[in-house]
């Protein structure tokens, strides 16, 4: 996992450096250190496990009601690859057409990953 310079991390949590800073002096935070002694933070530490819980989420899309059976197939592919993997995962799916950018699913989608 990716770690964050003191820079970073304050801006990931919304406060100053110096806060960081107090809080690592106060044992609210405690970061790891480089061998040149720079601190570096975990994006789950700075999030706090309990609300950094990462997971997948599926898309299936067809462009008709004739290929429901097309539409339930991809959905059980998806699923049966986030079990093979071991992910925590939600299955999105749409029907209409892809130049169609008002569909439900599609929006529930770009909600959660923005």
């Amino acid at each position: 996992m990716r770690k964050f310079r003191i820079s970073e991390a304050a801006k990931i949590k919304g406060v100053s450096p110096s806060t960081l800073r107090r809080w690592e002096s106060e044992g609210k935070l405690i970061p790891e250190r480089t061998a040149s002694g720079h601190r570096r933070y975990d994006l789950s530490q700075l999030l706090g496990v309990e609300s950094y819980k990462a997971y997948t989420i599926g898309y299936a899309r067809v462009s008709s009601h004739d290929q429901k059976q097309d539409l339930a197939r991809q959905k059980e592919i998806i699923e049966l690859f986030c079990a093979q993997n071991g992910w925590e995962h939600e299955i999105i799916q749409d029907l209409g057409s892809g130049m169609n950018y008002s569909k439900p699913g599609l929006k529930r989608l770009l909600r959660l990953i923005t």
